[in-house]
C-alpha cells in the first residue's frame, strides 16, 4: 500500500536521463559531451516536455558536460527556460542523494526537472514511485534509456516530504530526433 502524504498541492518530479554520450579517447567521464544522436535526441527530448505541458519551474542539472549540453539543447525548444541549478552533486549520485537533492527545493517550485545520470535516476523512480499508471512501472524496471524522461506526480506541502512509495508514475517516454 502507497503511503498517505500530508494535503498539498500536485507536485511533478520530471526525470530526464541526460541524452546519449560519446566516449572519445583520454577524455574524463565527468568531461563527455554528447554523441551525434545525442545531439538529436536532447532537442526532441525538450520538445516532448513542452508538448506534453511537463515545462518545470527550476531544473537541477548534474555539471558533467554531458548533462549540461542535454538541458541546453532542451531548454532551447522553450519560449523561456526556467532557473536552473547545476549541481556537482548529481554527478554519480545515488538515489537517495539524488532525493536529498530535491529535498532542497524551494517549495514554489511546483514542477521540478531533475538532469541526471543512471543508475541513480532510475532508482530513484522506483524507489519514489509507490504506484504507476498503466505499465510505466514495468517500462522503467526494463530499461530507462539515454533521454528517457518519467513523471512523478503527488500532494504535498514542500519537497522535504517527498519520500520513498509516496509518488505516482504518472507517464514515461523516449523521446528521439530524427536523423538528418
Amino acid at each position: 500500500m502507497t503511503p498517505r502524504a500530508a494535503a498539498g498541492p500536485l507536485r511533478r518530479l520530471v526525470v530526464l536521463r541526460h541524452a546519449k554520450s560519446a566516449w572519445p579517447a583520454g577524455v574524463p567521464d565527468h568531461e563527455r559531451p554528447l554523441a551525434p544522436r545525442g545531439r538529436r535526441d536532447a532537442p526532441a527530448a525538450g520538445r516532448a516536455l513542452a508538448g506534453a505541458d511537463w515545462l518545470p519551474d527550476l531544473a537541477l542539472c548534474s555539471t558533467a558536460v554531458r548533462a549540461r549540453q542535454t538541458w541546453e539543447l532542451a531548454a532551447e525548444q522553450w519560449g523561456t527556460p526556467p532557473p536552473v541549478r547545476f549541481d556537482r552533486r548529481l554527478y554519480g549520485a545515488d538515489a537517495p542523494e539524488l532525493l536529498a537533492a530535491v529535498r532542497e527545493v524551494p517549495e514554489r517550485v511546483r514542477t521540478l526537472l531533475l538532469i541526471g545520470h543512471n543508475p541513480g535516476v532510475e532508482d530513484l523512480i522506483l524507489d519514489l514511485a509507490g504506484d504507476g499508471l498503466d505499465d510505466t512501472l514495468d517500462q522503467v524496471r526494463t530499461k530507462f534509456p539515454t533521454s528517457a524522461v518519467a513523471v512523478l506526480a503527488w500532494h504535498g506541502g514542500s519537497w522535504q516530504e517527498l519520500a520513498p512509495s509516496l509518488a505516482l508514475l504518472t507517464d514515461v517516454t523516449v523521446p528521439r530526433g530524427k536523423k538528418s
